[in-house]
């Protein structure tokens, strides 16, 4: 979670963007990349998605237990707070190994972001105890797939963990929301811990970081695809990771993450994602306030359907895990999306008799489906 009083100079008088002071000028001077086959420019254009690059790369602390060498990495884009991530890999004597990038879901909580995704050495932050516990069965993934071979790095992407935006300093609107938000609390009898606030903050503050995203010529899923380029970036200059040998994989908006990621940049070759498959008509207008800015990104239409998206990184490996009980999606948009995907090559879709969850048992094909795509 972003330290406010680390912003509180930076923050005043930008409003919405508080913490962000440089992003309107990195958008302004770097152009939207219109190179790429297929739908890519069409994809790049309606979300507006820059290039960026990671300097000064440090590790800030490193770590042995279980079976795996862990590191903390730090790292700054041209704008905002510096990027935490977890790197994990077997405990080894450092053979080269594919990489994948575990992209965190949404999940309305942006107290945390990558390390819901991993255990380490350091008592975790209660958030990403949380949603281990309610949509990960428990388990820290990032850990397993490190312990199966494989180099995984786990990032807090933009407006999430480490990257979150200073709102300590909320404008009238905002201000307004929160005080009814705390007038609900105190009615319900609700005392929230620091992060719960934060997180609750965070979600009425999307809106009007959407708004600004938009007016600067990007939006929400085109700056967090932007922050996940440059991970990418990053997994692909590690020592000891085989850059030929890459994946992603996603829960929720982590799926539609990896979605968007594999159809911008193809050494993406092998991608899992789950619980964030359906088509647009089934989502939209019946299901768009289940949604946030992430997935309802103004324009991204133009761009084609999901599935459309996904499809358009054929024949790279694609497996799409489908919660038959989800409550955010209608099956039978989720039906029509497979559908739609058979037959592109690569693809593979698995209906479970789950949730909105990575269950034990998706991430357990998810781990089979990366050891055979990737060779680990």
């Amino acid at each position: 979670m972003a330290d406010s009083a680390d912003h509180a100079t930076t923050g005043s008088g930008l409003g919405p963007i508080a913490g962000y002071p440089d992003w309107p000028a990195f958008l302004e001077r770097t152009p939207v990349p219109t190179d790429g086959p297929g739908i890519r420019p069409a994809l790049a254009r309606a979300l507006g998605v820059r290039r960026a690059s990671a300097s000064d790369l440090r590790v800030e602390r490193e770590w042995r237990a279980g079976g795996i060498h862990g590191r903390e990495l730090t790292w700054q884009l041209p704008y905002g707070p510096r990027t935490r991530a977890w790197l994990l890999r077997p405990d080894d004597d450092g053979r080269p190994l594919p990489g994948l990038l575990g992209l965190h879901c949404h999940g309305g909580v942006r107290s945390v972001g990558g390390e819901q995704l991993v255990e380490t050495n350091a008592a975790p932050h209660p958030s990403a105890v949380a949603l281990r516990a309610s949509v990960y069965g428990g388990r820290a993934p990032a850990n397993d797939l490190a312990r199966d071979g494989f180099v995984v790095l786990a990032h807090d992407t933009f407006s999430w963990g480490s990257r979150a935006f200073d709102l300590s300093q909320p404008t009238p609107r905002l201000a307004g929301l929160i005080a009814a938000r705390e007038a609900l609390w105190r009615e319900e009898g609700v005392i929230p811990t620091e992060a719960e606030r934060f997180d609750a903050v965070a979600s009425l503050h999307e809106d009007s970081l959407a708004k600004a995203a938009g007016m600067l010529g990007t939006s929400l899923a085109g700056a967090v695809a932007t922050d996940d380029l440059t991970a990418l970036d990053v997994l692909a200059s590690v020592d000891g990771v085989d850059a030929a040998r890459l994946g992603a994989f996603g829960l929720s908006g982590g799926g539609g993450r990896a979605v968007v990621l594999r159809a911008l940049d193809d050494r993406v070759r092998a991608t899992v994602v789950t619980c964030m498959m359906a088509t647009f008509a089934s989502i939209v207008p019946a299901e768009l306030d289940t949604h946030s800015w992430l997935l309802n990104s103004p324009g991204i239409r133009t761009a084609g359907d999901l599935p459309e998206i996904a499809a358009s990184a054929a024949p790279r490996d694609l497996l799409v895990q489908y919660g038959e009980h989800d409550p955010l999606f209608p099956v039978e948009g989720m039906r029509d999306a497979d559908r739609a995907l058979r037959g592109t090559s690569g693809y593979r879709g698995t209906f479970f008799d789950d949730g909105h969850v990575s269950s034990a048992a998706m991430q357990d094909e998810a781990r089979s489906f990366f050891a055979a795509a990737l060779a680990a």
